[in-house]
């Protein structure tokens, strides 16, 4: 039968990365830099494996194969069919991530066959002064952007955000952004690994080589409008849900909570994720067994399972579902 669900994190090597993602890691890594633990992934060569219980050892692509809509939904079955929709990660900069973007759906199947990248942010922890950017500072038209490329100048336009524990940020396809020095946070995102990298602050890793950019790919993806709502307003309550988005591709969820919370999820159509995003563990019961989710930890809640009981002296959770 199913249960509740944790994986092996899937941890990437990254020169922006840090040490704070190192409690994942097999000894052979605790010297190297991660920015980046996938916690659920359906990425057909990055395939989550289940860590814990009679199910350990399988992969996500698995229990999609064997449950179906017992496992992911009716729903999210009948349109995902076998590929998991969306792909959960914490990521460490400890130093600032390349600018970037990501293409839409159209351009996404066109170009790689992939689903295109709609993405949400949830800051866990941000040093002093720390930043994101994201979409420029002005207005700038193509004819703009080329020739701040070509002066190398494209830092000047860019727009800074200082951020602090608990902020959320929506970036949608073709929006420019930045993770900056000194932030770890959540990613909700749809299951896609594709990236435009415009500009990369011209550093080179140890043997003096610079990572490749996209510029001509980036051209036709940049959304070259003025964004304004891609920070995510909302009010923490003790133990009520806050919702952060509500998109085709996710539904995100923040709860604070304190003691002990009974879901009963008969009527959700969906498998539900949890990442605890606080600073205490939080427990989830179900048929009277108990399954701990330290911080920085996340398990899935499959479809087919009628209730769930969270309890927790006092953390932070997101709830992500279709």
């Amino acid at each position: 039968m199913l249960y509740p669900l944790q994986f092996q994190p899937i941890l990437k090597q990254k020169i922006w990365g840090g040490s704070k993602l190192h409690f994942k890691s097999p000894v052979s890594l605790k010297n190297q830099r991660i920015g980046e633990s996938w916690e659920v992934c359906g990425i057909d060569s990055e395939i989550s494996v289940v860590s814990t219980g009679p199910l350990k050892g399988h992969s996500l692509k698995d229990l999609i194969l064997r449950y179906k809509s017992e496992f992911v939904g009716k729903s999210v079955f009948r349109r995902f069919k076998t590929q998991f929709p969306i792909l959960i990660k914490f990521i460490e900069a400890k130093e600032k991530l390349s600018v970037q973007l990501h293409p839409d759906d159209t351009l996404a199947k066109e170009r790689h066959n992939s689903f295109g990248k709609t993405e949400m942010w949830y800051i866990l922890e941000s040093e002093n002064d720390a930043k994101l950017i994201i979409d420029f500072n002005r207005q700038i038209t193509v004819e703009d952007y080329r020739k701040l490329l070509a002066e190398g100048k494209i830092e000047s336009a860019l727009n800074t955000i200082k951020v602090k524990e608990g902020d959320a940020f929506f970036i949608k396809p073709g929006l420019v952004h930045a993770i900056g020095s000194g932030v770890l946070l959540a990613e909700i995102q749809q299951t896609s690994d594709i990236t435009y990298r415009i500009f990369d602050w011209n550093r080179s890793n140890k043997e003096g080589e610079f990572r490749e950019l996209h510029t001509d790919l980036a051209l036709d993806a940049i959304d070259f409008s003025r964004q304004s709502d891609y920070r995510i307003p909302y009010t923490s309550k003790k133990n009520t849900k806050a919702l952060l988005a509500d998109t085709p591709y996710f539904k995100t969820e923040f709860i604070n909570i304190v003691g002990t919370l009974h879901f009963n999820l008969s009527e959700i159509d969906s498998f539900l994720i949890y990442m605890n995003v606080g600073s205490s563990e939080a427990n989830f019961s179900h048929n009277s067994i108990d399954y701990l989710l330290p911080p920085k930890e996340t398990i899935l809640i499959p479809a087919g399972l009628d209730d769930i009981h969270i309890s927790s002296e006092s953390t932070k959770l997101l709830e992500i579902s279709i």
